[in-house]
């Protein structure tokens, strides 16, 4: 038995019965009608694959208007719906003006059983893909909105924050490429998922790409996707990061580490706004917002020789600087109170409350890991509460430890090379766990091993 829910509506009832005894059969649930009246309520009870449809029910009217107004009702309740007309020989014509109408079909009375069959078949087949796109569209949706709604709360009310939250709002319209600099730690993310937010492509998704953690041999199957057999593992065909995010935004994060000769690539596709697959040579219009980020002096870096010029020119229409959170001092109890609440909820501690002495603390603190560090700094004092109060003991925040045998002034380079040592010593030269404590990727902290000569 084939899959299908048919209604069928004829003012012949020995139609009615020939087609009930033919179809039943043949497919799950069959309904007849003799009064086309009952067509709405009929589908407002039965989710049907198929109606087929009489153009006439009245004695002696043989205009097939009857057909037409029952045919464009049905579409208004169910517009996916496949319905097959039935009509007789001579009245092809109206046959097509059903069609035209929205009919996916007709057959003709008499009828040949077999052509019949083979009609109502490809007709349910229509109407279960039809059913098939929408609730892909809808997952689609409901994923775009998900993925979008997963974004983490901007906090604070600092003078820089607003600042940047009016920057943010005032480009976030355009389509203008936007840089995005600062610290580790301080959000840039956060921001990009803002923009994208506020942008007129907020209804598509917005895709990360952390370039740290990209290797070179893997950067342009990653960002532009490869064909099947373009190379050993490539088993099958599978989109870039810029088909993924095309009509969306596409945001790449720590874009300083990006290697010379793979930024003449990136470039490439930002101006020509279109990729090649590896393995193929049709280009693929993409059509995205680009939001890149860094933690590093870009124009340093242009002058040193290690970042291209004409690649920053196009990526930094628009630059936004993130502050430190010690720049922001205003929002870390008002950041605090949010992650105190958070971890509460999420560790069963409700109640917890941080007294004056720990909150001094927090202040007093220089926070050089930033809001990240802030972060896991009241997660783990939640963790390891026992009461209901947070005092100035349950926060660990170690002193970044000072060059020693020197009373020359630490750089923030010394600092951190100091903070990495101390972390990887830490956990006994576990790259991977210090990186993780360090709140960056194992790829990044291999850059900053390299350029630190360790």
């Amino acid at each position: 038995m084939e899959k299908g829910k048919i209604l069928v509506v004829d003012d012949n009832k020995s139609i009615l019965s020939t087609l009930k005894i033919l179809l039943t059969p043949e497919f799950e649930h069959i309904t007849t009608l003799s009064n086309p009246e009952g067509i709405l309520a009929e589908l407002k009870k039965t989710d049907y694959n198929l109606v087929l449809l009489d153009m006439n029910f009245k004695a002696g009217v043989n205009t097939g208007n009857e057909g037409i107004f029952w045919l464009r009702k049905i579409k208004e309740v169910d517009p996916h719906i496949s319905v097959v007309m039935i009509t007789a020989y001579g009245d092809i014509e109206l046959a097509v003006n059903a069609l035209k109408s929205g009919a996916t079909d007709f057959t003709l009375k008499p009828w040949d059983n077999e052509r019949l069959l083979a009609t109502i078949n490809s007709a349910i087949e229509l109407n279960l893909s039809k059913k098939e796109v929408n609730q892909l569209k809808a997952k689609t949706q409901e994923l775009k909105n998900e993925i979008n709604a997963a974004h983490k709360h901007i906090i604070g009310s600092s003078p820089k924050l607003m600042q940047v939250l009016n920057l943010v709002r005032k480009v976030a319209k355009t389509d203008a490429n936007i840089i995005i600099t600062g610290e580790n730690g301080t959000g840039k993310e956060l921001i990009a998922r803002e923009i994208h937010r506020l942008s007129t492509r907020a209804n598509e998704i917005m895709v990360s790409v952390d370039m740290g953690a990209i290797s070179e041999t893997l950067f342009e199957s990653e960002l532009f996707g490869h064909v099947k057999g373009a190379f050993t593992d490539a088993r099958e065909s599978r989109p870039g990061k810029f088909e993924t995010a095309n009509h969306g935004t596409l945001f790449l994060d720590e874009i300083g580490n990006l290697s010379y000769h793979l930024q003449a690539k990136l470039l490439a596709v930002i101006q020509n706004r279109q990729v090649c697959r590896i393995g193929s040579n049709s280009p693929i219009p993409v059509d995205i917002r680009l939001i890149c980020a860094t933690n590093k002096n870009l124009e340093e870096m242009v002058r040193e020789g290690v970042f291209r010029e004409d690649l920053l020119y196009r990526i930094n229409t628009i630059q936004i600087e993130m502050p430190p959170l010690r720049e922001r001092s205003e929002d870390i109890l008002i950041l605090a109170d949010f992650f105190l609440k958070k971890f509460a909820s999420k560790y069963g501690k409700p109640n917890l409350k941080i007294n004056q002495q720990a909150s001094e603390k927090l202040l007093n603190y220089s926070w050089p890991g930033n809001v990240r560090e802030l972060q896991h700094t009241i997660e783990k004092a939640v963790i390891l509460s026992e009461g209901t109060v947070l005092k100035p003991e349950s926060f660990f925040m170690k002193p970044i430890a000072s060059v020693k045998n020197t009373k020359e002034p630490v750089t923030l380079e010394e600092m951190e090379c100091n903070l990495i040592n101390r972390t990887i010593e830490e956990h006994n030269g576990n790259l991977s766990a210090a990186a993780e404590q360090l709140g960056i990727t194992r790829q990044t902290l291999y850059n900053k091993l390299k350029k630190m000569g360790l």
